[in-house]
């Protein structure tokens, strides 16, 4: 059974996918299950990857990393995802090597919600902000 908004990955192909809509069945591609991605919080290695936040007026900016994450082609942040509180509201943007890790929502009503990472060498990274 899949729930909504959990993200899988093929370990085979690299294909990766988020559930719209929770179902009963397995999800598989080329052949083998596909694996479900647990979001790591805590940062203990070099490079840093979670996700933090700074307010200013009505912006909230969403950077990765206290010390900016690298992006270049062998190592990069391949996109930042943002999900309201009651999960009606999912925002994500997609990142290239070259760009910054950072991604800014506009808007006079930002409350809690959930930014999520995905690093194409370590996995998927998430952070609350109230």
């Amino acid at each position: 059974m899949t729930n909504k908004l959990e993200m899988y990955k093929c370990e085979i192909c690299g294909n990766f996918i988020e559930v719209v809509l929770a179902g009963a069945g397995e999800l598989v591609c080329c052949g083998e299950p596909m694996k479900l991605q647990k979001a790591n919080t805590t940062d203990a290695a070099g490079e840093k990857h979670v996700p933090f936040f700074i307010k200013k007026d009505d912006e909230l900016e969403i950077k990765i990393g206290s010390v900016e994450h690298p992006m270049i082609p062998e190592h990069y942040i391949q996109f930042i995802e943002v999900v309201s509180a009651d999960e009606r509201y999912v925002k994500r943007k997609y990142l290239n090597p070259s760009e910054k890790p950072s991604f800014t929502l506009k808007g006079y009503d930002i409350g809690k919600l959930t930014a999520r990472e995905f690093c194409n060498l370590h996995g998927l990274w998430e952070a609350k902000h109230d």
